[in-house]
Protein backbone atom coordinates (compact mmCIF):
# COMPACT_ATOMS: atom_id res chain seq x y z
CA UNK A 1 0.00 0.00 0.00
CA UNK A 2 1.72 3.54 -0.97
CA UNK A 3 1.21 5.64 2.04
CA UNK A 4 2.09 9.29 2.90
CA UNK A 5 4.52 8.42 6.29
CA UNK A 6 7.28 6.46 6.71
CA UNK A 7 6.95 3.42 8.13
CA UNK A 8 9.19 0.88 10.03
CA UNK A 9 6.93 -2.17 9.12
CA UNK A 10 4.58 -3.44 6.00
CA UNK A 11 1.50 -1.67 5.92
CA UNK A 12 -0.97 -4.17 3.33
CA UNK A 13 1.94 -5.44 1.48
CA UNK A 14 1.98 -7.83 -1.31
CA UNK A 15 2.11 -10.80 1.20
CA UNK A 16 -1.22 -10.05 2.36
CA UNK A 17 -4.15 -11.97 0.30
CA UNK A 18 -5.28 -9.89 -2.16
CA UNK A 19 -8.82 -10.50 -0.72
CA UNK A 20 -7.89 -8.40 2.09
CA UNK A 21 -5.49 -5.63 1.19
CA UNK A 22 -8.65 -3.16 0.83
CA UNK A 23 -9.83 -3.73 4.15
CA UNK A 24 -6.68 -3.33 5.85
CA UNK A 25 -6.08 0.09 3.61
CA UNK A 26 -9.19 1.58 4.55
CA UNK A 27 -8.60 0.97 8.34
CA UNK A 28 -5.16 2.55 7.58
CA UNK A 29 -6.55 5.41 6.40
CA UNK A 30 -8.77 5.85 9.06
CA UNK A 31 -6.16 5.53 11.93
CA UNK A 32 -3.49 7.67 9.93
CA UNK A 33 -5.98 10.23 9.28
CA UNK A 34 -6.98 9.87 12.48
CA UNK A 35 -3.68 10.04 14.25
CA UNK A 36 -3.20 13.37 11.98
CA UNK A 37 -5.74 14.90 13.01
CA UNK A 38 -4.03 14.64 16.41
CA UNK A 39 -0.55 15.37 14.90
CA UNK A 40 -0.14 17.32 12.25
CA UNK A 41 -0.68 20.74 11.22
CA UNK A 42 -1.12 23.89 13.56
CA UNK A 43 -4.58 23.55 14.60
CA UNK A 44 -5.35 24.73 17.96
CA UNK A 45 -6.50 22.03 20.37
CA UNK A 46 -9.93 22.62 20.61
CA UNK A 47 -9.88 22.57 16.94
CA UNK A 48 -8.02 19.02 17.05
CA UNK A 49 -10.54 17.76 19.42
CA UNK A 50 -13.45 19.40 17.61
CA UNK A 51 -12.45 16.78 14.30
CA UNK A 52 -11.91 13.93 15.86
CA UNK A 53 -15.98 13.97 17.75
CA UNK A 54 -16.70 14.25 14.14
CA UNK A 55 -15.07 11.30 13.52
CA UNK A 56 -16.51 9.58 17.17
CA UNK A 57 -20.16 11.40 15.09
CA UNK A 58 -19.51 9.28 11.71
CA UNK A 59 -18.91 5.61 13.93
CA UNK A 60 -21.93 6.90 15.83
CA UNK A 61 -23.33 6.67 12.43
CA UNK A 62 -22.14 3.40 11.45
CA UNK A 63 -23.53 1.72 14.85
CA UNK A 64 -26.79 3.23 14.29
CA UNK A 65 -27.22 1.52 10.98
CA UNK A 66 -26.96 5.37 9.19
CA UNK A 67 -25.10 6.38 6.31
CA UNK A 68 -22.19 7.84 6.89
CA UNK A 69 -21.70 11.69 5.48
CA UNK A 70 -17.86 11.10 3.91
CA UNK A 71 -16.41 9.06 1.74
CA UNK A 72 -13.76 7.45 4.15
CA UNK A 73 -16.34 6.18 6.97
CA UNK A 74 -18.92 5.21 3.59
CA UNK A 75 -15.94 2.57 3.17
CA UNK A 76 -15.54 1.89 6.52
CA UNK A 77 -18.94 1.11 6.97
CA UNK A 78 -18.90 -1.43 4.31
CA UNK A 79 -15.65 -2.86 6.06
CA UNK A 80 -17.37 -3.29 9.48
CA UNK A 81 -20.85 -4.85 8.11
CA UNK A 82 -18.68 -7.20 5.78
CA UNK A 83 -16.41 -8.60 8.40
CA UNK A 84 -18.21 -7.84 11.32
CA UNK A 85 -15.77 -5.84 12.96
CA UNK A 86 -16.57 -4.23 16.39
CA UNK A 87 -16.73 -0.67 16.55
CA UNK A 88 -15.52 -0.27 20.29
CA UNK A 89 -12.04 -1.04 18.87
CA UNK A 90 -12.38 2.25 16.25
CA UNK A 91 -13.43 3.99 19.60
CA UNK A 92 -10.10 2.96 21.37
CA UNK A 93 -8.26 4.45 18.77
CA UNK A 94 -9.95 7.55 18.44
CA UNK A 95 -9.30 8.41 22.36
CA UNK A 96 -5.83 7.54 22.35
CA UNK A 97 -5.36 10.36 19.79
CA UNK A 98 -7.61 12.56 21.41
CA UNK A 99 -5.96 12.02 24.46
CA UNK A 100 -2.84 12.56 22.50
CA UNK A 101 -4.21 16.48 22.23
CA UNK A 102 -4.23 17.00 26.19
CA UNK A 103 -1.56 14.63 27.19
CA UNK A 104 1.78 15.39 27.04
CA UNK A 105 3.30 12.96 30.03
CA UNK A 106 2.95 9.73 31.69
CA UNK A 107 3.44 8.68 35.35
CA UNK A 108 4.64 5.22 35.30
CA UNK A 109 4.55 2.63 33.05
CA UNK A 110 1.28 0.97 33.52
CA UNK A 111 -0.54 4.08 32.66
CA UNK A 112 1.81 4.08 29.29
CA UNK A 113 0.88 0.75 28.51
CA UNK A 114 -2.75 1.64 29.40
CA UNK A 115 -2.56 4.29 26.00
CA UNK A 116 -0.83 1.05 23.87
CA UNK A 117 -3.67 -0.59 24.50
CA UNK A 118 -5.58 2.08 22.99
CA UNK A 119 -2.91 3.90 20.38
CA UNK A 120 -1.82 0.71 18.78
CA UNK A 121 -3.79 -2.70 20.39
CA UNK A 122 -6.71 -2.43 18.30
CA UNK A 123 -5.57 -2.22 15.30
CA UNK A 124 -3.89 -5.98 15.48
CA UNK A 125 -7.50 -6.80 16.92
CA UNK A 126 -9.14 -5.77 13.56
CA UNK A 127 -6.34 -7.33 11.47
CA UNK A 128 -6.99 -10.53 13.22
CA UNK A 129 -11.09 -10.26 12.98
CA UNK A 130 -10.41 -9.83 9.43
CA UNK A 131 -8.90 -13.04 9.58
CA UNK A 132 -11.74 -14.72 11.49
CA UNK A 133 -8.59 -15.43 14.21
CA UNK A 134 -10.04 -14.26 17.30
CA UNK A 135 -9.15 -16.88 19.96
CA UNK A 136 -8.24 -15.12 23.93
CA UNK A 137 -4.61 -16.37 23.47
CA UNK A 138 -4.43 -14.64 19.96
CA UNK A 139 -5.72 -11.50 20.59
CA UNK A 140 -3.37 -11.20 23.51
CA UNK A 141 -0.23 -12.34 21.72
CA UNK A 142 -1.04 -9.21 18.75
CA UNK A 143 -1.60 -7.05 22.02
CA UNK A 144 1.82 -7.77 23.07
CA UNK A 145 3.42 -7.33 19.62
CA UNK A 146 1.32 -3.76 18.81
CA UNK A 147 2.15 -2.58 22.34
CA UNK A 148 5.58 -3.55 21.33
CA UNK A 149 5.67 -1.40 18.15
CA UNK A 150 4.20 1.18 20.00
CA UNK A 151 6.91 1.51 22.57
CA UNK A 152 9.35 1.12 20.12
CA UNK A 153 8.34 3.89 18.28
CA UNK A 154 7.75 6.35 21.20
CA UNK A 155 11.81 5.18 22.23
CA UNK A 156 13.06 6.44 18.31
CA UNK A 157 10.80 9.07 18.46
CA UNK A 158 12.32 10.63 22.01
CA UNK A 159 13.56 13.71 20.18
CA UNK A 160 10.92 14.34 17.96
CA UNK A 161 8.38 14.14 20.45
CA UNK A 162 10.31 16.68 22.32
CA UNK A 163 9.46 18.82 19.84
CA UNK A 164 5.86 18.49 20.36
CA UNK A 165 6.40 19.02 24.42
CA UNK A 166 5.73 14.91 24.86
CA UNK A 167 7.47 12.58 26.47
CA UNK A 168 6.28 9.24 26.78
CA UNK A 169 9.20 7.77 28.65
CA UNK A 170 7.56 6.98 32.31
CA UNK A 171 8.11 9.90 34.56
CA UNK A 172 8.68 7.33 37.84
CA UNK A 173 12.30 6.06 35.62
CA UNK A 174 13.53 9.62 35.67
CA UNK A 175 14.70 9.50 39.11
CA UNK A 176 16.02 5.87 39.04
CA UNK A 177 18.30 6.18 36.33
CA UNK A 178 19.44 9.64 37.54
CA UNK A 179 18.21 11.51 34.08
CA UNK A 180 16.02 14.42 33.85
CA UNK A 181 13.93 16.01 31.07
CA UNK A 182 17.08 18.11 31.01
CA UNK A 183 18.80 15.72 29.57
CA UNK A 184 16.23 15.24 26.31
CA UNK A 185 15.91 19.22 26.11
CA UNK A 186 20.20 19.40 26.49
CA UNK A 187 20.42 16.07 23.87
CA UNK A 188 22.96 14.73 26.68
CA UNK A 189 23.88 10.43 26.06
CA UNK A 190 25.22 10.11 29.28
CA UNK A 191 26.30 6.37 30.76
CA UNK A 192 22.82 7.16 32.68
CA UNK A 193 20.63 7.80 29.69
CA UNK A 194 21.84 4.91 27.76
CA UNK A 195 20.81 2.63 30.55
CA UNK A 196 18.07 4.47 30.93
CA UNK A 197 17.06 3.87 27.44
CA UNK A 198 18.91 -0.05 27.40
CA UNK A 199 15.81 -0.24 30.39
CA UNK A 200 12.90 0.28 27.73
CA UNK A 201 14.52 -1.40 25.12
CA UNK A 202 14.39 -4.59 27.16
CA UNK A 203 10.71 -3.69 28.27
CA UNK A 204 9.60 -3.80 24.35
CA UNK A 205 12.17 -6.62 23.34
CA UNK A 206 10.33 -8.62 26.14
CA UNK A 207 6.89 -7.81 25.13
CA UNK A 208 7.83 -8.50 21.16
CA UNK A 209 9.19 -11.92 22.12
CA UNK A 210 6.18 -12.62 24.03
CA UNK A 211 3.86 -12.19 20.60
CA UNK A 212 6.14 -13.65 18.13
CA UNK A 213 4.10 -16.63 18.73
CA UNK A 214 1.25 -15.44 17.20
CA UNK A 215 3.20 -15.56 13.66
CA UNK A 216 2.68 -19.66 13.60
CA UNK A 217 -0.52 -19.19 14.58
CA UNK A 218 -1.60 -17.30 11.10
CA UNK A 219 -2.89 -18.37 7.50
CA UNK A 220 0.06 -18.31 5.07
CA UNK A 221 1.22 -15.40 3.98
CA UNK A 222 -0.50 -13.11 6.46
CA UNK A 223 2.18 -14.69 9.38
CA UNK A 224 4.61 -13.86 6.88
CA UNK A 225 3.36 -10.29 7.20
CA UNK A 226 3.54 -11.04 10.93
CA UNK A 227 7.30 -11.98 10.80
CA UNK A 228 8.99 -9.32 9.13
CA UNK A 229 6.74 -6.53 11.09
CA UNK A 230 8.16 -8.52 14.79
CA UNK A 231 11.91 -8.50 13.14
CA UNK A 232 11.52 -5.11 11.89
CA UNK A 233 10.62 -4.08 15.05
CA UNK A 234 13.51 -5.70 17.02
CA UNK A 235 15.83 -4.81 14.33
CA UNK A 236 14.98 -0.95 15.28
CA UNK A 237 15.65 -2.00 18.99
CA UNK A 238 19.21 -3.41 17.81
CA UNK A 239 20.06 0.33 16.57
CA UNK A 240 18.78 2.14 19.24
CA UNK A 241 21.04 0.12 21.62
CA UNK A 242 24.17 -0.14 19.09
CA UNK A 243 24.13 4.20 19.04
CA UNK A 244 23.92 3.89 23.40
CA UNK A 245 20.13 5.17 23.28
CA UNK A 246 21.31 8.37 21.26
CA UNK A 247 18.14 8.80 19.06
CA UNK A 248 18.70 12.75 19.10
CA UNK A 249 21.89 11.98 16.68
CA UNK A 250 21.41 8.94 15.34
CA UNK A 251 17.24 8.42 14.56
CA UNK A 252 17.22 4.23 13.62
CA UNK A 253 15.13 3.53 10.32
CA UNK A 254 14.94 0.31 8.12
CA UNK A 255 16.69 0.64 4.91
CA UNK A 256 16.68 -0.92 1.95
CA UNK A 257 19.80 -3.47 3.35
CA UNK A 258 17.59 -4.76 6.84
CA UNK A 259 14.73 -6.21 5.07
CA UNK A 260 17.15 -8.29 3.96
CA UNK A 261 18.48 -9.35 7.08
CA UNK A 262 14.54 -9.49 8.18
CA UNK A 263 13.92 -11.31 5.17
CA UNK A 264 16.50 -13.96 6.76
CA UNK A 265 15.72 -13.96 10.40
CA UNK A 266 11.89 -14.35 9.78
CA UNK A 267 12.92 -17.52 8.03
CA UNK A 268 14.63 -18.59 11.24
CA UNK A 269 11.71 -18.10 13.33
Amino acid sequence: MPVDHYENFPVASLLVPARMRQPIEVIYRFARSADDIADEGDATPAQRLADLAAYQAELDRIAAGDTPQTPLFIELARVIAAHALPIQLFRDLLDAFAQDVVKKRYADYPELIDYCRRSANPVGRLVLHLFGRTEREHLEQSDCICSALQLINFWQDVAVDWQKDRVYLPQTDFPHFRVSEEDIAQQRCSANWAALMDFQIDRAQALMLRGAPLVHALPGRLGWEIRLTVQGGLRILERIRQVRGDVFRHRPTLKKADWLVLLARSFRM
